[in-house]
């Protein structure tokens, strides 16, 4: 199995769309110069703020400023086409960015931005061969090719961006009637089945996080990234695809989740892990490898995944996972009322800054498990660092989305929203 050349060129692409994005972190500054604002056309603006507080129930915390926030990315993010822009990237787009800007969509009652940000996706983020659309995956990266000319610049698919835009498809069909999305989400459920699911040890079914090329190291090692495990997601999945076993992904997800925290000895979650398909066990990445086995911007989503399999579907392995697993980051705050952005698998802080991405994420889980140590993240790191529709700075990307997300109740989704019509 000759994957190691092609591994070393995909990974450095690929390792990109996980948005392990240093620049995302609080207290950094950037000038209006580095934020290229003339090439953003906003979206028809006749959808206000009160529209989207609307959407909300009343009992929302935060509820304004969750309106706010959405309302302001909609306007600097999302050109009128539906194209999501990562100013801190070469103005890129990528699948992860359409998928989040769905999620948030349907999540907040918004159709119309929903339609303009799947359509935008569809007509630009197709993976093609010889000119024609190979499967219903998108291709995780669109912008300036070397000729500079826009378009795809790379085609392979990233499995957190189309897992996300599928569940933001399946939940929109039946919020807003919509048949022709669950057509879409089935179809693009046959293609990501075949494509990111592996067998791995002891014949159990595990997902790639992209494609098997750029995932299995060798005849017996596959890549994994934890972050991108969603098991509420593979819940709604075998609900609209009982012909594929969804579910054992729920399984495995909590298997790779649970054991790959042994690598660290302070026992957190990992951006990346390999296991060892021949033995079960797992082990970190070679330190050639451009992808590190280490506790920081992707392992943040752990986190908010595992709160919404709490929250929808009552799971309580997420809630002792969260529980179990959040209890040296539980320590350190009580001890300094601050968290280090990265720490390697010692225990050790790699960096001297913090990120608000990182507080949301925590906020989702404890809201759930330790809701004292949630209300001050709120009160000290989250709140603080918004400011007229924004978080940190007014280029962060990343932290716009997991800020909100980590934030916004997964109450607020009406629970028929969840279960299969009869």
């Amino acid at each position: 199995m000759q994957y190691l050349p092609r591994l070393a060129v995909i990974v450095s692409m690929i390792f990109l769309i996980a948005c392990n994005s240093g620049y995302s972190v609080k207290y950094r500054e950037t000038s209006d110069e580095s934020t290229p604002m003339a090439k953003a056309m906003p979206l028809d603006s006749s959808e206000s703020t009160p529209v989207f507080v609307a959407a909300l129930p009343k009992s929302t915390p935060n509820r304004e400023l969750l309106a706010q926030s959405w309302e302001t990315y909609r306007r600097r993010f999302i050109q009128g086409d539906g194209r999501v822009i990562d100013y801190e990237a070469g103005d890129r787009s990528t699948s992860e960015g359409q998928a989040y800007a769905m999620l948030r969509a349907v999540l907040i009652d918004d159709a119309a931005t929903f339609a303009l940000t799947l359509n935008w996706g569809e007509n630009n983020l197709q993976r093609q061969a010889n000119g024609k659309r190979i499967d219903k995956l998108w291709a995780w990266q669109w912008g300036r090719n070397a000729e500079g000319k826009w378009g795809a610049i790379d085609s392979n698919f990233a499995s957190d961006g189309d897992i996300d835009a599928i569940t933001a498809l399946i939940l929109a069909s039946r919020r807003w009637n919509r048949p022709e999305y669950l057509d879409l989400a089935k179809a693009k459920l046959q293609d990501l089945w075949n494509l990111s699911i592996i067998v791995g040890h002891g014949g159990k079914l595990y997902l790639l996080p992209g494609p098997a090329a750029a995932f299995v190291g060798n005849a017996s090692t596959i890549y994994l990234n934890p972050s991108y495990f969603a098991p509420y997601a593979f819940r709604l999945f075998a609900q609209v695809d009982p012909q594929h076993d969804w579910l054992s992904l729920v399984n495995t997800s909590y298997e790779v989740l649970e054991k790959s925290a042994s690598l660290s000895a302070v026992g957190l979650p990992s951006d990346w892990v390999a296991q060892d398909t021949k033995t079960g066990k797992y082990q970190p990445l070679p330190q050639t490898s451009q992808l590190q086995t280490l506790y920081g911007f992707d392992a943040y989503r752990v986190w908010w995944r595992l709160s919404l399999d709490v929250a929808w579907f009552n799971s309580p392995q997420a809630r002792r996972y969260l529980q179990t697993y959040s209890r040296y980051l539980q320590k350190v705050w009580r001890e300094r009322s601050r968290l280090p952005a990265r720490i390697d698998l010692q225990g050790k802080e790699l960096v001297g800054y913090e990120a608000t991405a990182q507080y949301a994420m925590l906020y989702a889980a404890w809201e759930l498990v330790e809701p004292r140590l949630a209300k001050e993240l709120l009160e000290k790191k989250l709140l603080p660092q918004y400011k007229q529709g924004i978080w940190d700075d007014k280029s962060a990307y990343y932290t716009q989305n997991l800020a909100w997300l980590g934030m916004l109740p997964p109450s607020v989704l009406p629970q028929q929203l969840l279960k299969a019509k009869p």
